[in-house]
């Protein structure tokens, strides 16, 4: 088949793995109907498992794909009531009435557990917020939005360095260094401050919105990617020197389950996340009104690192973690990674014209149907090796809900439908 076709195949089977599986997955078991908000948790067969905690984290993104879907089918009442009480459960349980920000993690009816302020969460509530206001204009939640924001400036800005400190308790005091985390930075919180603030943003137009949004890119560009390897680093000191990587409190690596683990000191980069950051950078120029290609060098550098390196060129997908320089030394496969490579591979090919992308999308995406989404159910494993052995099971935890599953599947259709529309133009 030509490109064409297989764009043409693989719209046909996102789009159904969308509606027939991902979505009637979540709308089924997701939604928590005795207390409010979402439950994520569930074992291979769709079953809840017994941890029923609510995470900032899986709670915000959950809004966030269920207003992602109001926008996509606007005619479907359900969807929005979801995303309501969901916005609802998150004001009252998790906002902090007193100091301001979003707590960490309640109970599952909503009694808090944990107080700290993780710049992560406060970030995927900016997230989630602002895309609930860009699909009903809902401007309570905007509000809550632009509150988040206004606190990390004031309490979690490095106004000596740069940057965001990341980990902080109750009353924003910089958490202890350490498994604690005070005295460290990372890509990967950045990352997704860049990733809210294009959201935010985009709603407001508001100045402020937008040079924060500069500025945080701008960092990372210049503190936090190797430039000449074309990959991410992963921790830093607070004056941006790249440390080895540590486990730390209140992180998907220190809570995830895993087969293969780094028992060397090497400091690893994420293909995932680096092919992640590619699409993220170009659509926070899109909303910066940056010229097209302006971060087309950058992000094609980030790209083809995962490819030499990362890159499973015999089943697709990519692997897990790898030096900056050299193969991958964790052979593992993500659901998160193999479901943002998706995105990034088909943005670079659109972008840079190269079918040696479009080949690893397609690639990849024949390794997930085969290896990774469970087809009765429609959801994907969290984790299999290199050959789609599942190794953990899991079809959401606390930390897996909508939003990468989901989030890739409805990025994949947008970019495949301009493709074949952009090809039915020139064949006419």
């Amino acid at each position: 088949m030509n490109i064409t076709m297989k764009a043409k195949t693989a719209l046909s089977e996102i789009s159904a793995h969308l509606i027939n599986g991902i979505v009637p997955f979540w709308l089924t078991r997701g939604v928590d109907s005795r207390y409010g908000g979402f439950l994520t948790c569930f074992d291979e067969n769709g079953n809840p498992s017994e941890d029923t905690d609510k995470y900032i984290v899986t709670q915000t993104r959950m809004i966030w794909g269920f207003s992602a879907l109001i926008k996509m089918y606007p005619q479907r009442q359900d969807l929005l009531e979801i995303a309501k009480q969901g916005v609802d459960f998150l004001i009252k349980y998790f906002w902090d009435k007193d100091k301001g920000g979003w707590f960490w993690k309640t109970r599952c009816d909503g009694t808090l557990i944990d107080d700290g302020k993780v710049v992560y969460g406060q970030t995927f509530a900016i997230y989630a917020l602002s895309e609930y206001y860009s699909a009903i204009k809902d401007t309570v939640a905007l509000e809550y939005a632009e509150k988040t924001f206004d606190l990390l400036q004031i309490y979690c800005t490095d106004t000596e360095r740069g940057g965001y400190f990341e980990n902080l308790e109750k009353d924003w005091r910089v958490s202890a260094p350490g498994f604690c985390a005070g005295d460290r930075k990372s890509l990967d919180i950045h990352m997704h401050m860049m990733e809210a603030l294009t959201l935010l943003a985009e709603c407001t137009k508001k100045d402020i919105h937008m040079r924060k949004l500069n500025e945080v890119t701008e960092l990372i560009l210049n503190k936090m990617v190797n430039k000449d390897k074309g990959c991410g680093l992963n921790q830093f000191d607070l004056s941006f020197n790249s440390v080895p990587a540590i486990n730390i409190r209140r992180t998907w690596n220190a809570e995830r389950e895993a087969s293969e683990v780094i028992d060397t000191p090497l400091d690893t980069t994420s293909y995932g996340h680096n092919v992640e950051l590619s699409w993220l950078l170009n659509r926070a120029g899109e909303v910066m009104g940056k010229p097209y290609d302006f971060y087309n060098t950058i992000t094609e550098k980030l790209v083809n690192h995962s490819l030499r390196y990362g890159f499973d060129h015999e089943l697709g997908g990519v692997y897990r973690d790898g030096p900056h320089d050299g193969y991958a030394i964790v052979h593992d496969k993500e659901w998160w990674q193999n479901a943002e490579v998706l995105v990034g591979y088909l943005d670079s090919y659109e972008r840079l014209k190269d079918e040696k992308y479009f080949d690893a999308f397609y690639k990849t995406w024949i390794f997930d149907q085969t290896y990774m989404i469970d087809k009765k159910l429609g959801e994907w494993h969290q984790l299999v090796n290199c050959d789609g052995k599942v190794l953990v099971s899991d079809l959401g935890n606390p930390w897996k809900a909508f939003y990468h599953t989901g989030r890739s599947m409805m990025e994949c259709m947008t970019r495949l439908k301009k493709m074949i529309d952009s090809s039915n133009t020139i064949t006419e």
